[in-house]
């Protein structure tokens, strides 16, 4: 149960209040923002909540127990507070978000409604819309391991043991051709397809996923992206580039030859074994049962 300051108690029991709200945003990397309702910048605890940014919130509703409660935060895109380009990097996934009670004609009288997280984040038209997730949602994330053929773990990290040192290449944008295609040097050492499904990082701190990886007959070479890139590239743009893996045991064996350290189950039967049964014209192999 929340218990509000003395002072701050005995301005809610008069007549008239000067209240507001205010959400502290501290996102994974460290940096702190500061939103408020109110008509003018306020100041409490050390950060500034800046007034005039566009920032509402919705109606929420609070709920006892651990039940997982969401409600939504919304504002536009400005220089001074949110950037679009933050949001297209994923700089607020998993934020955190404080939100505060505020006497705004004393602002030292507050206090903490509640602790949320940013989950989904959608943009359109030059705005925003942020959910914000009650801290009980992580009891619903699964845990442990999911039975599948492919592997589970991430190329390169602690599971998978692969030094991917051997698997990067350096290049330059040379021509951009729309926003999902690029011609690049540097790759001219590798055959076409080395860096399919791969992850792109261009030195100005933006990233892709790469689709496709043609090299061409002058030693240059052409990356496909999954989806377009949020923020424009020019050429001379530089980067680096990691080789992507599809997660199957042949590519492990063959490409990576790295299958003892594969993190999935190749040998598990599949739905055509579960629904196949034994008769007396077919051996109960696991195979299909239509051909």
């Amino acid at each position: 149960m929340r218990t509000a300051p003395a002072a701050l108690a005995a301005h809610l029991a008069g007549e008239a209040t000067t209240t507001c709200h205010c959400w502290r945003v501290t996102r994974r990397d460290g940096v702190v923002l500061g939103f408020t309702d109110h008509d003018r910048d306020l100041a409490l605890g050390g950060t500034a909540f800046l007034a005039a940014s566009g920032f509402s919130a919705s109606e929420a509703e609070a709920a006892a127990g651990l039940s997982i409660s969401a409600d939504e935060v919304s504002g536009g895109f400005s220089s001074a507070a949110i950037r679009e380009e933050d949001l297209a990097a994923g700089r607020y996934d998993g934020a955190r978000v404080e939100q505060f009670l505020v006497n705004w004609a004393a602002p030292d009288q507050h206090m903490l409604l509640n602790i949320r997280e940013i989950g989904e984040v959608s943009r359109a038209g030059g705005e925003f819309r942020a959910e914000l997730r009650s801290l009980a949602h992580r009891l619903s994330q699964p845990q442990g391991r999911v039975y599948s053929r492919r592997c589970d773990a991430v190329l390169g990290d602690a599971r998978c043991g692969l030094d991917l040192s051997s698997w990067r290449g350096e290049g330059a944008v040379i021509e951009v051709k729309d926003a999902s295609r690029i011609v690049v040097s540097g790759l001219g050492g590798f055959e076409s397809g080395f860096f399919r499904q791969g992850a792109l990082t261009f030195s100005s701190d933006g990233a892709a996923d790469v689709e496709t990886h043609e090299r061409r007959a002058d030693g240059t070479a052409e990356l496909t992206f999954w989806l377009p890139l949020e923020e424009p590239i020019a050429a001379g743009e530089t980067f680096t580039v990691t080789a992507g893996c599809d997660k199957s045991f042949a590519t492990c064996r063959a490409r990576f030859a790295n299958h003892l350290n594969f993190r999935g189950f190749p040998h598990m039967p599949g739905a055509d074994f579960a629904y196949s049964y034994a008769d007396g014209e077919r051996v109960h192999d696991g195979g299909p049962i239509f051909e």
